[in-house]
């Protein structure tokens, strides 16, 4: 059998593909041979070349560009004219509507939230939110610079809003209606200007409110 010359062509096709069963069929529901059926040719053999198993499929889609958490900061890194503060919550809105702009991506939010309840998702999770803190702790560093924040240590309070924010905010680890959330978001706003950080403001606050009213239940 030939040798494939475009093996990283092959893994974005069967994660492609795979991707449109889950979100179609559901997770559970979607065998292997499902996704070796949709891959137009290409034989079981080649897709366990690249995975051993259906779950190591879904790693890779959360390591993919599919989930990259770090895009909105990276945008809000290149805005000019505003002080660390203003950035800071400028990337907070880009990530909140990354979640909500398009039906794909609305979909890929209802479809990872569940998951995370599987500890090992979790714990890939736990990582990409320790890179996210990674690029967001220079963004305060900025802001206590600047003045627009106050001093403390940018880097704890980094890590504890990522903490908050995309892990106690889970519906899928602590259980809750949007009600519910909304005011675990309230409770993380005041706690950040406690701190001396007061990330969400009025508009960030409806950016919130959009979320919650696309992907939570009642």
């Amino acid at each position: 059998m030939p040798r494939n010359k475009y093996p990283e062509e092959t893994v974005k096709k069967i994660l492609d593909v795979s991707l449109k069963l889950f979100l179609e069929k559901g997770y559970e529901q979607t065998t292997i041979l499902d996704i070796v059926n949709n891959l137009g040719g290409l034989t079981r053999g080649a897709f366990y070349h690249h995975f051993k198993s259906k779950e190591e499929v879904l790693e890779a889609i959360f390591n993919s560009d599919f989930f990259n958490s770090n895009a909105p900061f990276a945008e809000a890194k290149k805005i000019d004219a505003v002080n660390g503060l203003e950035r800071v919550k400028i990337a907070l809105k880009l990530a909140l509507f990354s979640n909500i702009e398009n039906e794909q991506s609305i979909a890929l939010v209802k479809f990872a939230l569940p998951l995370m309840a599987n500890p090992r998702f979790l714990v890939e999770k736990l990582k990409y939110d320790q890179e996210t803190a990674k690029v967001l702790t220079p963004m305060i560093e900025e802001a206590m610079a600047d003045g627009s924040v106050k001093q403390g240590n940018p880097k704890v309070l980094a890590g504890l809003f990522m903490l908050l924010a995309n892990f106690w905010m889970l519906p899928s680890i602590f259980p809750c209606d949007k009600e519910e959330s909304i005011a675990k978001a309230m409770v993380i706003k005041q706690i950040f200007e406690g701190l001396g950080l007061p990330i969400i403001d009025e508009e960030v606050e409806k950016v919130f409110f959009r979320v919650f009213d696309t992907i939570m239940p009642n």
